[in-house]
């Protein structure tokens, strides 16, 4: 069976170079009837192969590229050679498996993310395309991995712009607390009740200069969630740190992480459950001042309606 064609209209993405087409770029009337996530042909008006894609009419965006070539067979051989150079990449810079292996478009692989922490995997898909080559994208998992656990974090409100569900499930073994490590310190990371992926690997690099600063200093971590910042911090060398965060579950965690570290008793370290902006007025109004504040919020502008109070946020 042949597989569909996507037209491109004659314009600046014609020219190729960009993941994503917008659906107002495509002949939408000859393929707006094709399932979700269907594989397709993406060629210009002129009749030149743009590549492979996954194809969606409910979204935004139309078409994600998978590859630069047409007629690519997305299958676990596909996969694996993917996934295979993201894991190159990634041994070349860090030498134990806790980092992000996959990074959506920026590995090739639209619409998914995979963390590692160990033997654990967590996979978050965004996109109907890749939600439909799920089975195929498993099977790569197997072979180039070989990991204990896999826990497909499709919780993410995006998924609803794709017309998928929301959903948390093994796919093998079990979900779980696990502990990873970073920047030489040991945390715990919840992977099926926590955040996004159970963890913020984006954030790395961040953590370490901080905790290059932080010796000797007092330091406040604002939206600590599991205490990424502040335990650092502590594990190179303030003298006081306090985590504030309005989840109690999360500065549970943090808590755990401090005393996994060796920092329970050696350092000042509180974890406060607050609402983070009660809680700064509440230090301001009382004189407390702090040598070093992070503050790592979630996101206040989410749309352009959220801008007003994003602003003042």
């Amino acid at each position: 069976m042949s597989r569909p064609v996507v037209i491109v209209k004659k314009g600046p993405r014609s020219r190729g170079g960009s993941p994503w087409i917008f659906a107002n770029e495509i002949r939408m009337e000859q393929v707006k009837t094709l399932a979700p996530g269907s594989l397709v042909n993406v060629k210009g008006e002129d009749g030149r192969e743009l590549g492979t894609g996954l194809f969606n009419a409910k979204s935004l965006i139309a078409v994600r590229l998978l590859a630069s070539e047409c007629g690519v067979a997305a299958d676990a051989a596909f996969f694996a050679v993917r996934l295979s150079r993201a894991l190159a990449l990634r041994q070349a810079f860090y030498d134990k498996p806790y980092y992000r292996v996959v990074h959506a478009e920026g590995d090739h692989l639209p619409g998914l993310v995979i963390d590692r922490f160990g033997d654990t995997l967590t996979v978050q898909i965004g996109s109907a395309g890749m939600e439909a080559l799920l089975e195929p994208l498993l099977a790569a998992l197997e072979t180039v991995l070989a990991p204990a656990a896999i826990i497909l974090r499709n919780d993410a409100p995006n998924r609803a712009l794709e017309g998928l569900p929301l959903y948390v499930r093994p796919a093998k073994g079990e979900g779980r607390r696990i502990q990873l490590e970073e920047n030489g310190a040991r945390y715990f990371a919840d992977l099926t009740e926590g955040q996004k992926t159970g963890w913020y690997y984006d954030q790395r690099d961040n953590r370490a200069f901080i905790a290059g600063l932080a010796k000797g200093k007092t330091v406040l971590d604002a939206y600590s969630y599991t205490g990424g910042f502040g335990i650092l911090a502590a594990h190179a060398g303030a003298k006081e740190v306090i985590c504030l965060d309005s989840s109690a579950p999360a500065l549970a965690l943090a808590e755990e992480s401090a005393r996994i570290n060796g920092l329970a008793n050696s350092v000042k370290l509180q974890a406060v459950k607050a609402d983070v902006f009660e809680e700064l007025e509440r230090l301001s109004a009382a004189g407390e001042t702090f040598d070093i504040v992070v503050a790592d919020p979630p996101p206040f502008v989410k749309s352009k309606k959220d801008l007003e109070a994003g602003a003042r946020a």
